[in-house]
């Protein structure tokens, strides 16, 4: 029981939690032990709330996961973890999160009532969107999308950074562009066997997303090289060289889009950000590159 449990929280999907840590990169305190503790609490707090939120989804999504080819191996979808369990799993997890946020703010100063409610909004939110939103096509994956933004919020609430527009614009892009890329797999599920994972399929297509995937790729990559070159960026940074790391998004932007038309790897980000070695590549880069402008 103890290992579908674990399965229930999808740890593997904590790597979207990442995001909480950008504020602290941009604004160079990655190297600040006070900082990294502080958005480190944070990561954890998002970790586990999204972790109850996932199993909230299992519970609810329970009858259509079954008729999924992947889906219908989840814990609660095979019957290897009761909905009661489930429930239990949800409600501790969520507990904890409230109990890691308020350590986090507490430990910050100042930041108890912006971090709780930033975290309360995320849960809500996302539970609204297991019951509903994500019947609705696009907004399904704005929704989606804000959870990201919601993220960094979070990182610089911890820590007390203010964000930047930039880097609210661009990851929410990202992530808009992710999530479209995976609603891809669902439509072509779809329009191959018929089974339709969730009732947003209906209004969308595959030329349409297609289209998509190109529009939002492009106009992320072009947000991200007018971030490297806007005036009061190179003058915080103190470099004109930080349109260097503009490479390696466009590389790994590119990358994604052909997993995505080519090799219809779209199903789950995760798993191509945490399995492609071409991606590895550009993400290492971009971390090398953008480190060595900000740090040395």
């Amino acid at each position: 029981m103890n290992r579908e449990i674990i399965a229930l929280m999808r740890p593997q999907q904590w790597l979207k939690n990442v995001f909480v840590f950008m504020p602290l990169f941009f604004d160079r305190h990655a190297t600040d032990w006070s900082y990294v503790w502080s958005c480190l609490l944070a990561f954890i707090a998002f970790c586990l709330a999204a972790s109850g939120i996932y199993c909230f989804n299992d519970i609810h999504d329970a009858e259509s996961d079954r008729q999924h080819p992947v889906k219908r191996m989840r814990p609660v979808a095979s019957g290897a973890v009761s909905k009661r369990a489930a429930y239990a799993a949800m409600w501790v997890l969520w507990t904890m999160s409230f109990a890691v946020a308020a350590l986090c703010s507490s430990y910050r100063g100042g930041m108890q009532s912006g971090l709780l409610a930033t975290l309360l909004i995320y849960i809500v939110m996302n539970v609204a969107y297991c019951l509903k939103l994500k019947q609705i096509a696009l907004l399904d994956v704005f929704v989606i999308a804000t959870g990201f933004v919601l993220r960094i919020v979070a990182g610089g609430l911890a820590t007390g950074i203010v964000l930047s527009h930039w880097i609210v614009l661009t990851t929410f892009l990202l992530a808009l562009f992710l999530a479209v890329a995976k609603r891809r797999d669902d439509v072509a599920i779809y329009e191959a066997s018929g089974i339709k994972v969730r009732k947003s399929v209906s209004n969308y297509n595959l030329d349409f997303l297609n289209q998509a995937i190109g529009v939002l790729g492009s106009i992320t990559i072009m947000c991200y090289i007018l971030y490297t070159v806007s005036g009061d960026v190179v003058a915080r940074i103190g470099s004109h060289y930080l349109y260097v790391t503009s490479v390696f998004v466009l590389a790994g932007i590119l990358r994604y889009m052909q997993l995505t038309l080519v090799n219809q790897k779209s199903g789950s980000p995760t798993k191509v950000l945490l399995h492609d070695h071409f991606i590895h590549a550009c993400i290492a880069g971009w971390i090398i590159a953008f480190s060595i402008i900000l740090y040395a």
